[in-house]
């Protein structure tokens, strides 16, 4: 039977595999219901359509070594692009952000690079994930209930169930109980609070989840992540 929806998602082939029956559900039809109606409402939706999925675009199901979950996408002109807390280059950094990039210092000396683009961590393997793949421009939680968040829990559950030796690192309430479910026995699970300034210094700083996360992919004789983003003039 042909699945138009499918065809239609430009999603990643390896993850096309494992999530293309989600395209069928009646949940995934409803939302995209609601999202051309968002368009045909004139309603400025964040990130780009061809950026919806670049979380799974930029790191293949086989290739993912670490998911980090965020929650939404940023909601101010410019700032969303498909990757939990990263920005394009040239966007000031988001607060989060910087105190991601302040405990990535403290916890491996890595110097912040100038810039928030996280590419060159989701291409090693960071699988950077929002729960909500969309949002209206100014309105945070806009797109929440709407279908994305049964689309990326089913993802996650796939990379629990068909994976060995990943690291998720859940930052904040939100992330921890949505992977509430993951399994610690096959997988490392690391736990925060979240590095919004309102929460970060409850224990998101000093926790260290870049070295951590290191440690377990050496342990498990995998090549660690290079944190350390290129230099600005090469972006």
């Amino acid at each position: 039977m042909a699945k138009p929806e499918q065809r239609s998602v430009k999603l990643e082939s390896s993850w096309l595999a494992v999530l293309g029956e989600e395209f069928d559900k009646p949940y995934m039809r409803e939302l995209r219901t609601f999202l051309v109606d968002e368009k045909r409402a004139g309603k400025a939706v964040y990130p780009q359509t061809a950026q919806w999925f670049a979380a799974f675009d930029n790191t293949p199901f086989d290739r993912v070594k670490v998911v980090i979950l965020g929650q939404d996408p940023y909601h101010g002109p410019g700032q969303a692009h498909g990757l939990c807390f990263s920005v394009p280059s040239g966007v000031p950094l988001p607060p989060s952000l910087i105190n991601i990039f302040k405990e990535l210092e403290s916890d491996l000396g890595i110097a912040p690079a100038g810039y928030g683009c996280l590419d060159h961590w989701a291409q090693q393997g960071v699988l950077l994930l929002n729960a909500t793949l969309t949002v209206v421009q100014g309105q945070a939680g806009s797109h929440q209930n709407r279908g994305w968040e049964a689309f990326t829990d089913r993802a996650i559950a796939v990379l629990n169930e068909q994976r060995e030796g990943l690291v998720f690192i859940l930052w904040g309430s939100y992330a921890q109980k949505k992977g509430a479910f993951i399994d610690a026995s096959k997988h490392l699970v690391i736990r925060s609070p979240h590095p919004s300034p309102l929460s970060a210094h409850r224990g998101f700083f000093g926790s260290r989840p870049f070295s951590k996360t290191n440690e377990y992919l050496e342990s498990r004789g995998l090549a660690p992540i290079d944190w350390q983003l290129p230099p600005a003039t090469g972006h």
